[in-house]
């Protein structure tokens, strides 16, 4: 077993000096910080839990890994996490995970990092190395806003979202239906997206409708990446009548391309997003709302029963609505 001894003789420091330093201490070089955190990342040295509590108690304290801070789904999760956690006194530590490199430095350097109660995941996907990485730290993992396996999440099921939207359109009698599905480069293999899409195809299969390849189309997450998607769907020989997108932003994105061509919404195309972001009502979108800020604040909620050692729902699915405003109708009668 790796110990703190093993660490200080690697950076060339006492043991007095490593345990400031992984620590915290304010009174320890940024360059001698630097060096024994090295030290104890090339080692994988975790604190011990126990030894934490015996020098100190509980840090009261809570990481939160978000791989984007600017986009309003990460800002509303964590919005509804921190009210929670700060009503209880709990501290959040946010770590901004955006690339691959990022991503690569925070899970090297995690199990030295063993100063908080809890870790929270943000809507990103996990790999069983940074699984293993975060399980080093010995402490509860909660993610919100999509589900990691085996921890407790709170999140939506995509896959009803999905459904909810397309059977929208086909009750309103449409018949060509387009999907602008979405991935993020940045954080690939994210399993829950691929709910909507599953979504898509089985509402088609039970409509007896044939699945045209030429009307599904995946690009990056984005506005603008929606309105080139929707360029492309208006070149094709028969365009769709509506078009179903995974996200508002998409959405929105789509229906610019639409009305720069000289087309109407819904009357000449209908289009319907997920999420009810806070411009899909004054942009008049229909949309599936998902309770983004509920579901940050249900995760609170757990972290805090699993801190105290109340029993704990291992997964909380959180339900979606439509909400139907005016983008769209009916299919335009030829």
């Amino acid at each position: 077993m790796v110990n703190m001894a093993d660490v200080a003789r690697l950076a060339g420091v006492s043991m007095a000096t490593a345990s400031r330093a992984l620590s915290d201490h304010p009174h320890v070089a940024p360059a001698t910080r630097a060096r024994v955190l090295d030290a104890a990342a090339e080692l994988a040295y975790v604190v011990s839990p126990e030894a934490s509590r015996l020098a100190g108690g509980v840090t009261d304290r809570i990481a939160v890994v978000v791989p984007h801070l600017s986009r309003w789904f990460f800002g509303a999760l964590l919005d509804g996490l921190e009210s929670v956690l700060r009503e209880a006194d709990k501290d959040l530590l946010i770590y901004h995970v955006g690339d691959a490199a990022d991503r690569k430095s925070f899970f090297e350097r995690l199990p030295a990092r063993r100063k908080v109660d809890a870790v929270v995941v943000l809507g990103m996907p996990i790999a069983r190395p940074e699984r293993e990485r975060l399980e080093m730290m010995g402490v509860h993992i909660v993610a919100a806003g999509g589900q990691i396996e085996p921890y407790p999440f709170v999140s939506i099921d995509d896959m009803v979202a999905g459904r909810q939207a397309v059977n929208h359109l086909l009750f309103l009698g449409h018949r060509r239906i387009a999907m602008i599905a979405t991935n993020d480069p940045g954080q690939p293999g994210w399993p829950i997206r691929a709910g909507r899409s599953r979504a898509y195809h089985a509402a088609l299969a039970d409509a007896g409708l044939p699945a045209d390849p030429d009307l599904a189309v995946t690009v990056p997450w984005g506005g603008a990446a929606g309105a080139e998607a929707m360029a492309e769907l208006l070149s094709l020989r028969e365009p769709p009548t509506a078009v179903y997108a995974h996200s508002d932003e998409v959405a929105l994105g789509a229906i610019r391309t639409i009305r720069r061509a000289g087309l109407r919404v819904p009357e000449d195309i209908s289009v319907i997003g997920i999420d009810d972001h806070p411009l899909a009502e004054l942009t008049d979108l229909t949309t599936v709302a998902q309770p983004v800020r509920d579901q940050g604040a249900l995760a609170g909620q757990v972290v805090l029963g699993l801190l105290s050692g109340a029993a704990t729902d291992p997964g909380i699915t959180m339900a979606t609505r439509l909400v139907v405003r005016g983008s769209t109708g009916p299919p335009r009668v030829a």
